[in-house]
This record gives structure tokens, C-alpha cells and sequence, in this order.
């Protein structure tokens, strides 16, 4: 029996309610991406159930039908918890509602952050404001090179970044740094994410490299991922989900980078065909086109992993669940390279219902990204104690 969350980072399905309050006015992930490229392939996305999901919703994603027999049971879920950003999502989904979001530092960091971090780490810092990470490394990649000063930098999410240069900071270094941020960002500045981004290249040319790696925050309480290990069961963690969960909970990972990369170690998981939860965070929709407000790259990516859906639904057992969801928006059609407060698809695939003949189930508009949560440790058997209310009688 396995339970596969995969979450395509950043594709939200339209505004919450409460967008207003975050600037995220108009934001549909999917809809204005796909009207935006002039349509989307996405036939076996479709064939789950995602133009159905749109429909109920209220949407049409250009390109993408309604089904009259859609395999997967379909909705949309609303984030509980204040914040967009990924570890809060993640979270969520997991069973964590937050009562505050994080932190965030439109105006860059305090010298309480700043000073005891220069001190510890013995260097000047760069930036020290919100920005692109693409952009900030070319502006101020020259002057790092230079003096050694790592460039820190923050967005409109909760997280304290640090860009240095291969060649100037070593990986091991410039984690070592990440770590020592990690122990100051408390309390108060407890940011969900301090993220290493190193870089390689020449003035105008520089290019941020694989070595990204994340240090979250620990959860402040039990999630999905501690009751399935808990029980005897496999936690197969994909891509970054480790450092969302800082490594609590987890059984066995494959720190990958990439959508491809990250896709194919979740079939070596199916593959190797340990019992429990593979939970995968595909990447690359949020940090190579959502970031960088790419159309054209987010509409092709999404095409591309639709093509990959057939290797990952034809390695599925009647005892397995599938459910396709996301942390939140990203919306690359708006000016913000931000991510947005949107709703999210939730798609959930039962072979079992299939072989007997029945199409999916609408499972409405849930309340909270917890219910998906409890519908896998539903689904496992695992017993629940957290936030949300499971829908599997609507997918089996």
C-alpha cells in the first residue's frame, strides 16, 4: 500500500478571498498562464480531471477540456494558514495550520540579524533587501567576487538567502553560513527558510547552480509525515521535501534537483516498492518560470510533465493513491515575481476506482490543504490527529 503526494510547486488555481491583503488581486496560476502561452497540451492532466476541477471552480483553462469520465476525483483547496510560501503549504498539507505567518522583510534585516551574522561568519554582507535572485547575482555578483561578502537577500516570502559564488565560497562554506543564519533567525525572526544559492560564472554572466539547499524550520508539532513513520511505514521524501520538513519524519530521501530528476526518483521509489508515503515537490514551475515570470517556460513545463504522467500512473497497484496537488501560486503573468495567495488543484487517483468501472468524485472546495493529509493517512490506515477532515470516500 503507497500514498504519493506530488506537489506542483506554485500552480494555483485563482485568487483566495483574502488575496487582497497579500497584492495578489487577478492571480490564476494555471488560467493566465495558459491563456497567456495561447492554450495548454495537457491530455492526461485533462483525463485525470483537471479541466473539471477548473470548471467547478469557475474557470476555463484554455486548452484543457472537461472530462465526461475523468479518472481522478477533483476539487480545489484553500490555504487556512496566513502566508504563501512554500514551508507554510507544505506544512499544511501535512496537518500544521499556523495561527501568524512568518516573517517577512520588505525593508531587509535588522542589524539584530545582521550584526551577530557578519560576527559570526567574519564577513561584510551584500544586498540585504528583497530582489530576484537571478538579478541580484548579476548586480552584485562583481563586488562579491572582489571583498568575499556574501550576498543576502529576501523576497516577499519568508526567507533569508545567501548567494555566493563557487569559485569564492565554497558549497560546504557558504552551508556552514546557512547553518549559523539558521541559529541567529529565532524568536522573532524565525524565517521559515534559510536557502543557499550558489552560483557560478563571469560578470553578466553568472548562473546559480544545483547546490541550492534549504534550512527550515523544524514543525512545531506532529505531521503526516511522523504519524506514517511512526507506524512502521516508509517516508520516501523527493526533491526538497526533506529540508521543508528538516528532515523530521522522513525514512528515506532523494535529495534531487530538477522536475525531471525529481519525477524519476519518485518511479525508483514506486519501483523499489517499499510500503508508506512518497511525497515529491516538483520545483522547477516556482523557482526556474514562476520566479522569473516566465510564460513560455511554465507553459512548456507543465506540457512536459504531463507527458511523463503514463511512466508514473501505469506503475500503480490497485492498493496505491495518487494525489496531485500544490503549495500555492506563482502566477507569471503578473508583475510580481512573487509567489500569489491562491486556491490549489487537487486531483486523486485510485486505480481501484478505476478497475471497477466508476469516474472520479467532485470533492468540492476544501476548507483547508490539511484534508488532503488526512485522506492519505486515511487511506494508510494511519490514525489522525490533526488538522482536516479526509475525503476518501470519494476516491475509493
Amino acid at each position: 500500500m503507497r500514498a504519493l503526494i506530488i506537489v506542483f510547486d506554485g500552480v494555483g488555481i485563482g485568487e483566495l478571498p483574502d488575496a487582497g491583503k497579500y497584492g495578489d488581486e487577478g492571480s490564476n496560476t494555471l488560467v493566465n498562464t495558459s491563456r497567456a502561452a495561447g492554450g495548454l497540451s495537457l491530455p492526461n492532466l485533462e483525463r485525470l480531471g483537471l479541466g473539471n476541477l477548473a470548471a467547478d471552480a469557475g474557470h476555463e483553462i484554455p486548452g484543457v477540456a472537461v472530462s465526461q469520465n475523468p479518472v481522478a476525483s477533483y476539487g480545489i483547496m484553500a490555504e487556512k494558514s496566513p502566508g504563501k510560501d512554500t514551508t507554510t503549504g507544505h506544512w499544511e498539507i501535512a496537518g500544521i495550520q499556523l495561527e501568524r505567518g512568518f516573517p517577512t522583510y520588505p525593508e531587509g534585516f535588522p542589524d539584530e540579524v545582521v550584526v551577530p551574522f557578519q560576527e559570526a561568519t567574519g564577513r561584510k554582507i551584500l544586498g540585504n533587501r528583497p530582489a530576484s535572485g537571478t538579478e541580484i547575482i548579476q548586480e552584485l555578483g562583481p563586488e562579491h567576487i572582489r571583498t568575499g561578502s556574501p550576498i543576502v537577500y529576501t523576497s516577499a516570502d519568508s526567507v533569508f538567502q545567501i548567494a555566493a559564488h563557487e569559485e569564492v565560497v565554497s558549497r560546504d562554506e557558504l552551508y556552514e553560513m546557512c547553518k549559523t543564519a539558521r541559529g541567529i533567525l529565532s524568536g522573532p525572526h524565525a524565517v521559515a527558510r534559510v536557502i543557499a544559492r550558489p552560483f557560478i560564472g563571469t560578470p553578466g554572466k553568472f548562473t546559480r547552480t544545483e547546490g541550492r539547499r534549504d534550512f527550515s524550520l523544524e514543525p512545531p508539532g506532529q505531521t503526516l509525515l511522523d504519524l506514517v513513520a511512526e507506524a512502521g511505514l516508509e517516508v520516501m521524501a523527493c526533491g526538497k521535501i526533506d529540508d521543508i520538513f528538516a528532515n523530521r519524519g522522513i525514512t528515506r530521501s532523494k535529495h534531487v534537483a530538477g522536475n525531471d530528476a525529481i519525477f524519476d526518483a519518485v518511479l525508483e521509489f514506486l519501483d523499489e516498492g517499499y510500503p508508506g508515503l512518497i511525497f515529491a515537490n516538483l520545483i522547477d514551475f516556482d523557482m526556474k518560470w514562476g520566479h522569473r515570470n516566465d510564460v513560455e517556460g511554465f507553459a512548456r513545463g507543465l506540457e512536459h510533465i504531463d507527458s511523463r504522467l503514463p511512466e508514473l500512473l501505469g506503475r500503480l497497484g490497485e492498493l496505491d493513491l495518487l494525489a496531485i496537488c500544490a503549495d500555492h501560486g506563482n502566477d507569471p503573468t503578473t508583475p510580481s515575481t512573487d509567489h500569489s495567495r491562491e486556491y490549489v488543484p487537487v486531483l486523486a487517483y485510485s486505480p481501484a476506482r478505476q478497475r471497477k468501472g466508476r469516474c472520479g468524485a467532485h470533492v468540492g472546495v476544501r476548507e483547508t490543504f490539511s484534508d488532503l493529509g488526512a485522506t492519505v493517512a486515511d487511506f494508510l490506515e494511519v490514525g489522525w490527529t490533526l488538522r482536516g477532515e479526509s475525503f476518501l470516500n470519494e476516491i475509493l
